[in-house]
């Protein structure tokens, strides 16, 4: 009897790592055939790399691929240095996409609704920023400013679509001075917003967790499976039926959003009469999870007590003898 195939944990990350790759062509395809058929055709300025080679092509007549690759290949250099050579094998295919998808969609992609650019700016920016999600959500990048974007994601607690918006207002302003014309400003400061919101809501949707109490006599099965199959933990938590007084077994399991299907698979199959809750959970952090993003250095430094092991990372002051235990409050504070 032939055994059942079954992927190893090797074979899984094979895998995954070619649906991530797909992922990013995919979108980065799709991208610059919303940039040039609702944006670029329409002379909105896009923000990011996009907007920034736009300006300098409009104000320069340098051919749009001179702009765009000097200014990729500086701040791939960065990447390499910051975020490390994994993130940079990604953005150096996403990057090598992007110029062929730049190429070909240039040189094909029709304008689209030439008489409405109010609905085109519209399409063009929802499109643009699911496109972008989609590359995000698989640890990839179109370089240029998501470079600069991702940096300041990983050591400030800001957004990547909020970190964008403030890239692209520096870039959109400037685009006033080529074409002097108010319309066009504000077409592009809409574009900006709708599509940075959109990254913003894909991403959250996208990582949004979920917290499951699962309260079944087979317990050990569910947890087994959920731990193997969804790569997930599980916390045994013990309960007590208030009018059986029996005691109960509760797993709690913290997963993403996207696993629930899976996980509500797992419980039907091994029980379909176990009582399950789901509820959706904010700030989920630690590992497998979010990175836990605040600023560690106190404006105020104390000595610890004698005895107390004083906080890790944390300077201290000294207090004089004779002195209160307490600093005094400074007289602006009073």
């Amino acid at each position: 009897m032939a055994t059942p195939f079954k992927l190893t944990w090797d074979s899984k990350r094979v895998l995954q790592e070619v649906k991530d790759y797909a992922q990013i062509t995919v979108a980065i395809w799709l991208y610059g055939f919303f940039f040039f058929g609702f944006i670029f055709s329409h002379e909105i300025t896009s923000g990011g790399l996009a907007g920034l080679a736009s300006v300098i092509t409009w104000a320069t007549n340098i051919p749009y691929w001179i702009p765009y690759n000097a200014i990729n290949v500086s701040l791939m250099i960065v990447a390499i240095i910051i975020l490390g050579v994994k993130f940079t094998i990604r953005t150096i295919y996403g990057v090598a996409m992007m110029f062929a998808s730049i190429s070909v969609n240039g040189k094909f992609t029709p304008a689209f609704l030439p008489g409405d650019t109010a609905l085109a700016v519209v399409v063009g920016s929802i499109g643009i920023g699911v496109c972008l999600g989609l590359v995000y959500t698989a640890n990839g990048s179109t370089g240029g400013t998501d470079i600069v974007a991702m940096i300041i994601n990983k050591y400030r607690s800001i957004t990547i679509g909020r970190a964008l918006m403030m890239l692209d207002a520096m870039i959109i302003g400037s685009s006033y001075f080529i074409f002097r014309d108010t319309d066009k400003l504000l077409y592009s400061i809409v574009m900006a917003i709708i599509c940075n919101i959109t990254v913003d809501f894909y991403l959250n949707g996208y990582r949004q967790s979920v917290q499951f109490f699962i309260i079944s006599s087979k317990f050990d099965e569910i947890s087994q499976h959920v731990l193997k199959e969804v790569n997930r933990g599980c916390t045994l938590l013990n309960g007590e039926g208030a009018y059986s007084h029996g005691e109960v077994k509760v797993i709690m399991i913290i997963a993403k959003k996207t696993e629930s299907t899976m996980i509500f698979r797992i419980v039907k199959d091994i029980d379909p009469k176990a009582f399950i809750t789901q509820s959706l959970v904010r700030g989920v952090y630690g590992n497998g999870f979010d990175v836990i993003k605040v600023n560690n250095k106190p404006k105020l430094k104390i000595k610890s007590p004698d005895g107390v092991p004083p906080r890790k990372n944390a300077p201290i002051v000294e207090i004089p003898k004779g002195t209160d235990a307490v600093p005094p409050v400074p007289s602006s504070m009073k």
